[in-house]
């Protein structure tokens, strides 16, 4: 059997209807931002591989760096227990993040990051003695698929199947200058019982790339801190550089109590969540009351060879040339955007930093069921583009190592498309 064959006897895929699917390409190499399969084909990953593999595939610093990491310690329980990896990690990420970020807890991707955050700001109140139970959210928010993390992500057809078992939580719209009073409104209402407020910074991932305003989110932040509720800034996605800059964190006037990572956080070379916190989540849990500890762990919680990963990443992610890169990404993406604004088969163009998205018009409007998103992706494929539109949302987050003729080669593509697909 080829690989093919092997794959569908024994794998079940992720966010795949497995019975239609058609067979898996089967990749056996990376290097930079081509993947290359099988039987020779070499596919640009226009998407770095749902998001993460920010300095391409196979990067040699990153895999020198683990494989001396594995040489000497590949894993330790980390309760009772420490090492350098994860000790220089944190020191280096806290520089980096608000100042007032002063704590770092580990765990295994976005979903646990999550998770993690929601359990310490319940628990924040609780080890107070203080009820404060609901979350607050963005309407079409996705913050991962664990239990946790879909309870404050929007209600869809993803989430249905386990609608009785979520637990409740207040959606609101993402903030604009017209709304905003509104949405003040709403959260003074129930303020006394919200915990926290959970969101994604500017950029709504798998919601449809969806964006909104840093001078509204910063006010929406600032109002719901004068009604002590705690903030949860999701930056699983724009994190590492997504939005031009380091963290959508730069962006905003107000800081977080509670920062989620992953993604980029290791340069896409392995699994690895991080949740950061201000002093004072953490000394909530300070006390002779056992009771009053985090109980939350994982089995590979600061793995030494994740956080070697995500050491080398972010040395990579600071050197002039990537910081160059993504400057790059963000001028050259701007510039084809308005060339895009332009096309009548396209609507609701929008881009910060390396994301560029807009949605191709159709009959059926914007979904992710959009069966114009299965053709799309197959076309693309076609010409070696790795592209994977959610429904008629069609975006593009490069690795940052492309070159500049190597992103005219995808606008290029993307406006023969968009002819070929011409309604």
């Amino acid at each position: 059997m080829n690989l093919q064959q092997r794959d569908r006897a024994v794998n079940w895929h992720p966010y795949t209807q497995m019975k239609t699917a058609g067979d898996a390409i089967p990749i056996v190499r990376g290097k930079g931002i081509y993947l290359f399969d099988d039987v020779g084909n070499k596919y640009l990953d226009a998407v770095s591989s749902w998001w993460v593999t920010i300095h391409g595939h196979a990067h040699p610093y990153i895999a020198q760096r683990v494989f001396e990491q594995l040489n000497t310690l590949e894993q330790v329980i980390f309760a009772g227990f420490t090492h350098e990896p994860a000790i220089q990690l944190s020191e280096n990420l806290l520089k980096l993040l608000p100042e007032n970020q002063e704590k770092v807890f580990y765990s295994d991707n976005g979903s646990t990051a999550v998770e993690v955050s929601l359990k310490m700001c319940i628990q924040y109140w609780s080890n107070q003695e203080k009820e404060k139970k609901k979350i607050l959210a963005f309407k079409n928010a996705y913050h991962g698929d664990t239990f946790g993390a879909m309870s404050v992500s929007g209600r869809s057809v993803w989430t249905k199947p386990f609608g009785e078992m979520l637990f409740e939580v207040i959606f609101i719209d993402t903030p604009t200058s017209e709304n905003l009073e509104s949405l003040k409104s709403i959260i003074k209402d129930h303020s006394a019982e919200i915990a926290c407020f959970i969101y994604e910074p500017l950029v709504q991932g798998a919601a449809g790339m969806l964006m909104h305003e840093p001078e509204d989110l910063s006010e929406l932040m600032k109002f719901c801190r004068e009604q002590n509720i705690l903030l949860i800034q999701d930056e699983v996605f724009t994190g590492f550089g997504r939005t031009g800059k380091l963290f959508a964190a730069n962006y905003l006037t107000e800081k977080p109590d509670i920062m989620c990572f992953s993604k980029g956080l290791t340069g896409g070379t392995m699994p690895m969540g991080i949740t950061t916190s201000s002093n004072e989540i953490f000394s909530a849990f300070l006390s002779d009351d056992k009771y009053k500890t985090l109980f939350h762990g994982h089995s590979f919680t600061a793995n030494p060879l994740a956080c070697t990963a995500a050491l080398a990443s972010m040395e990579l992610l600071l050197k002039e040339e990537t910081l160059h890169q993504i400057d790059l990404i963000n001028e050259k993406h701007s510039q084809f955007a308005d060339m895009l604004k332009k096309d009548a088969l396209v609507e609701n163009v929008r881009q910060i930093g390396t994301i560029l998205a807009f949605d191709f018009k159709t009959e059926n409007g914007t979904s992710y069921f959009n069966n114009i998103g299965k053709l799309l992706y197959e076309e693309f494929l076609k010409r070696g583009i790795i592209m994977r539109p959610l429904g008629n949302v069609m975006y593009l987050v490069p690795p940052y190592c492309i070159t500049s003729e190597e992103l005219d080669f995808i606008y290029q593509n993307i406006v023969e498309v968009l002819s070929k697909f011409k309604i």
